[in-house]
């Protein structure tokens, strides 16, 4: 995955993020977008932390395709 197809990939989490946070309120769906929302929220961190692992690597001479996807339980213990 390039850095152009993780961008395009970060936009539609964005977009779904926000279509269930504007739905969240009119509808009650059994928590069912909140389990939703986090599942978004994890992958748009996994996805952000490889972006910014394949732009380092671009910035020290490295191959950015090297870069992999770190493990959801790792990149949301991140501090912010």
């Amino acid at each position: 995955m390039d850095e152009q197809d993780l961008l395009e990939r970060i936009q539609s989490l964005v977009e779904e993020e926000h279509r269930l946070r504007d739905a969240a309120g009119s509808d009650d769906d059994g928590g069912d977008s909140t389990a939703r929302l986090a599942h978004l929220e994890a992958q748009l961190d996994q996805c952000w932390d490889l972006l910014r692992q394949r732009r380092a690597k671009r910035d020290a001479g490295e191959n950015p395709d090297s870069a992999e996807p770190r493990p959801i339980s790792e990149v949301e213990g991140y501090r912010q």
